[in-house]
């Protein structure tokens, strides 16, 4: 009976008192006398029954609770109920809640008609009352406006958004949300009004300005407005030199949480840099910011002159290391040549600057991809969430190689979801995080996230693909048929949306025009780069093991990088025991 005993008590906490006990785990708080649920200070949404168990299984970490305490705790004798339909529901919508699994749990293990068993550790506080922690304040900076009327110059107005954002995220990060960059520069020429931006991201207060450059100057004015009355609380004209602007940036961002009443409590310190090599950096991330095959290619031409002016510049060796990075990954050259030249200028940029997370991070994708190395993985990884735990970049890294190759896409999933606390107009999170949902066979919630991923860029190319993808899974061909087509439509021929296509083809019965796009692949390899899974996709479908275990081996000694999520694969699912699937596993360091 001690279950229904401490269902009592979480009645009796939420009804008298004048002490509430907070129960904690991971992210999470539950306030048993407010009978609220928070994650990172937000509330969450949770009906009585779903709490209830959820305090049940706090009280009790790690041991069994069964069906019958939880019936006796939740319905008593007396009360006539379909007790499984409705403890099933409740848990569900409890698991949801948390964005748990039942397949792969972080927090609620089932055990089967037994009942559950709560994994994480869990600690405990009192607090004096009611009362919520005080909520973070939240602001925006957006898109500075380019006011020198040369389109030529549009990267230095984002390089001052880029550089506030990052400085007013360090200035108090315990008390203030900053939103991210990809979701701020949505709003750029959006024409939005203030009070449409503060309700669509739930902001206190906004920052816009405007700047412009001259010779080796830049002349910035800056103002902070209160979403809730539009009142403009402070504004200031700033004229600097281009080398001092990283201190500009960082006085901007503390005079800010200064005028809303938040004392600054950290910060980067940041040297000083040479202009002209500076300039050019600032010209290689504008470009970086669009990965194509010709936007890369500038930008590292921009990030070599700026190394040429200025050889211990840390920043522009990264710049570098990230260009070979999406070379390798997007298949633009053989990923394994890419890597190699990339893990160089990653190496040399710490050399010069140990404390950039983001590189840490980055050293940490390149020792998965070319090594395997999951002790180094983790710890580049553990060294990058050290020097900046709230970097979108450092978190998004680390969910896509720390957690996705062992198979833990539902902490990926959440580290992921905590990125768009921040940053939900973000492309690529939203993309990521539909292929950790689908990984993680929540199909449902997986096309739910692609759809919003496409709502922000109907035309990119990899989201339908990814969309297609999970369809797959779902075995719904004709809609994953018809995303792979979009996508290779979009991508222009793209070989890893024909490689997908090809496989669904194949499962639908579809042999013929399955097999025309693997002559396809076999005529194009000829010639340039295809990635070797685009080739085992197709066999695999076909049922012709031989060539797709072969193609898959192949994928591995040349770091194709899609062969990496091989632990959660739906499609492998049926190959799982086979000793040639047990060997790739090995190979890659993952059997263990």
């Amino acid at each position: 009976m001690f279950i229904a005993g401490t269902m009592l008590l979480v009645m009796e906490a939420h009804a008298v008192g004048t002490v509430s006990r907070i129960l904690r785990f991971d992210d999470y708080e539950i306030d048993l006398k407010a009978g609220q649920l928070r994650k990172r200070g937000v509330r969450i949404s949770l009906r009585d029954k779903s709490f209830r168990i959820l305090a049940a299984l706090l009280e009790h970490p790690g041991e069994v609770v069964t069906r019958d305490e939880l019936r006796r705790g939740l319905w008593p004798d007396e009360v006539f109920v379909d007790f499984d339909n409705n403890l099933n529901t409740a848990i569900a919508r409890l698991r949801e809640a948390l964005h748990d699994s039942a397949d792969h749990p972080r927090f609620i293990e089932t055990l089967p008609k037994r009942g559950y068993r709560f994994l994480a550790p869990v600690s405990e506080s009192v607090a004096a009352d009611r009362r919520a922690p005080s909520p973070r304040t939240r602001i925006v900076v957006l898109p500075f406006v380019n006011l020198s009327g040369d389109p030529g110059q549009e990267y230095m107005s984002d390089a001052m958004t880029d550089e506030i954002i990052t400085d007013l995220a360090a200035v108090a990060p315990e008390r203030l949300t900053v939103i991210a960059r990809t979701t701020a520069m949505h709003y750029k020429g959006s024409g939005k009004d203030v009070t449409s931006i503060g309700r669509e991201l739930g902001l206190d207060f906004l920052v816009e300005g405007g700047m412009r450059r001259a010779e080796d100057r830049m002349v910035m004015t800056v103002q902070l407005i209160r979403v809730k009355d539009q009142a403009h609380l402070w504004a200031r004209r700033y004229d600097a030199a281009l080398s001092g602007i990283f201190t500009t940036s960082s006085a901007i961002a503390r005079e800010i949480a200064k005028k809303i009443d938040i004392t600054p409590s950290g910060g980067v310190e940041k040297p000083a840099v040479n202009a002209a090599a500076y300039n050019l950096y600032l010209q290689g991330r504008y470009q970086l910011h669009r990965p194509t095959a010709d936007s890369l290619a500038t930008a590292k031409r921009f990030f070599e002159e700026a190394i040429a002016r200025d050889p211990e510049f840390a920043l522009a060796h990264d710049g570098i290391a990230e260009i070979f990075w999406n070379v390798g990954f997007l298949g633009f050259g053989p990923p394994k040549e890419a890597f190699s030249t990339g893990v160089f200028y990653a190496l040399r940029a710490l050399e010069i600057d140990g404390s950039l997370a983001e590189t840490h991070a980055l050293l940490g994708m390149y020792r998965k991809e070319l090594d395997y190395d999951w002790d180094e993985v983790r710890r580049e990884m553990r060294c990058a969430l050290e020097l900046n735990p709230a970097s979108p970049t450092v978190r998004l890294r680390y969910a896509i190689s720390g957690l996705l190759p062992h198979g833990r896409v539902v902490e990926a999933a959440a580290e992921l979801e905590r990125i768009l606390e921040t940053d939900p107009l973000s492309l690529p999170v939203r993309s990521w995080l539909a292929i950790m949902l689908g990984l993680g066979r929540q199909y449902e919630r997986g096309i739910e996230e692609a759809r919003r991923a496409l709502d922000l860029d109907p035309n990119h190319f990899v989201t339908h693909i990814l969309a297609g993808q999970i369809y797959r899974y779902m075995e719904s061909y004709d809609e994953a048929i018809a995303a792979f087509r979009r996508g290779a439509e979009l991508s222009g021929g793209c070989p890893f949306a024909c490689g997908w296509l090809g496989e669904a083809l194949a499962k639908s019965g579809a042999t013929a025009e399955a097999r025309a796009l693997l002559d396809q692949l076999y005529q194009a390899v000829a010639a340039s780069y295809v990635a070797p899974t685009s080739f085992a996709w197709i066999h695999l479908g076909l049922g012709e093991m031989d060539e797709a275990f072969s193609w898959l081996d192949r994928a591995i000694d040349v770091r194709d990088p899609i062969i990496v999520p091989i632990k959660t694969y739906p499609i492998f699912d049926p190959i799982r025991r086979d000793e040639r699937f047990l060997a790739l596993l090995g190979k890659m360091h993952l059997d263990s």
